[in-house]
């Protein structure tokens, strides 16, 4: 029979995680580990911040930041008294997954999942009778604090993810098909839009 060992505590676990960091801080280069850090954050944090996270100076984060800005993959703005944040750059973001988009899907099965996209959007408006899940809340709201007025259509939890996913995933599907309809045009050499297919 096997016999497992529970760790003993928080120590124990302490002491697992400072493995696994120093492992990570051996095995990696402190710019290696500034971009996986900031590859994973969407709110702006301060040079020291990441610095910490990566296990490096705060020196050395901020010109490894200040490349990965000059890249466009990190976005910057004020920070407080006149420091400067950083965070993943959306841009960055969106090309890496319409990259992984185009490395897993045909351009023609592309093409078939927009447009199924596009007309389960399309139910959605239709059903509820406005453009977004974001303006159905507002509506519902407003339905509410006004007594007199008729209920809107309720939606479920599911149906509201569903919606925003969609929206999302032809949002980046959409900027997938743009980039390899970019690629054929600077392959091909020309100014023609000869056999390019549509975006939109």
């Amino acid at each position: 029979m096997l016999c497992m060992t529970e760790p003993d505590g928080p120590d124990e676990f302490a002491d697992i995680n400072d493995a696994v960091r120093a492992d990570w801080e051996a095995e990696t280069t402190p710019y290696e580990r500034v971009r996986q850090v900031i590859s994973r954050t969407y709110t702006p944090m301060s040079a020291d911040a990441v610095a910490d996270a990566a296990l490096t100076s705060s020196k050395t984060a901020r010109k490894h930041l200040d490349t990965l800005a000059d890249e466009g993959f990190v976005a910057t703005e004020p920070g407080d008294h006149g420091g400067t944040h950083y965070r993943r750059s959306p841009t960055s973001l969106v090309v890496e997954q319409a990259a992984d988009i185009l490395e897993h899907v045909s351009t023609d099965d592309l093409v078939d999942r927009i447009a199924a996209m596009r007309g389960r959007l399309e139910e959605f408006r239709t059903t509820y009778g406005v453009e977004s899940p974001e303006e159905l809340t507002v509506v519902q709201v407003n339905q509410t604090l006004a007594s007199d007025s008729s209920p809107a259509p309720e939606i479920s939890p599911e149906e509201m993810r569903e919606w925003q996913t969609t929206r999302r995933n032809l949002a980046f599907a959409t900027a997938a098909l743009s980039i390899t309809n970019a690629e054929r045009f600077v392959d091909g050499g020309t100014d023609s839009t000869d056999g390019v297919v549509p975006a939109q």
